[in-house]
């Protein structure tokens, strides 16, 4: 099995603590609200913390699929989140898993830094495709900037 990390940062004008909020707190049900692709987003397995299983539901190319999550790490005091795409239409065939270790800090002007470690859980030798990671990257910026759009519209958030 091959592991390949990429790391990405962006900043954003909201505090953490709103983004936090609307990125991790409440995503269940504004993911789908903000995003016309997905339609829910649903606990399979546990209580929302650490070991808890999702299920994504969403439509892609006219197909509806989905996504297991697996929830990894939840720390509200510190603004960190991490989980794995574990299962469904989201995982390459050659791909087990893929990780995603998020954390907000304080950034300039009561803005935020959003850091995001992706890590690719290969099968044997192979390696994500350009395509791939492109690809993974374009639907996490969209995510991140349809919530930052939607707390920003919504200043009693």
């Amino acid at each position: 099995m091959g592991v390949f990390n990429f790391e990405d940062e962006t900043t954003s004008i909201v505090a953490p603590a709103r983004l936090y909020k609307a990125l991790v707190t409440d995503s269940d049900n504004l993911i789908p609200k903000v995003i016309d692709a997905i339609q829910s987003i649903e606990i399979v397995e546990g209580n929302g913390g650490a070991g808890t299983i999702k299920k994504l539901t969403f439509v892609e190319g006219g197909e509806t699929k989905y996504d297991l999550h697996k929830v990894d790490l939840v720390d509200d005091v510190n603004f960190a989140y991490n989980y794995s795409i574990v299962g469904g239409g989201g995982l390459p065939d050659t791909v087990e898993k893929i990780s995603f270790e998020s954390k907000l800090s304080a950034g300039p002007d009561g803005g935020s830094i959003a850091k995001l470690t992706v890590k690719y859980f290969t099968k044997g030798d192979a390696a994500p495709s350009e395509e791939e990671i492109k690809g993974g990257k374009a639907r996490g910026d969209g995510l991140f900037k349809a919530l930052e759009g939607y707390v920003l519209a919504n200043p009693d958030y």
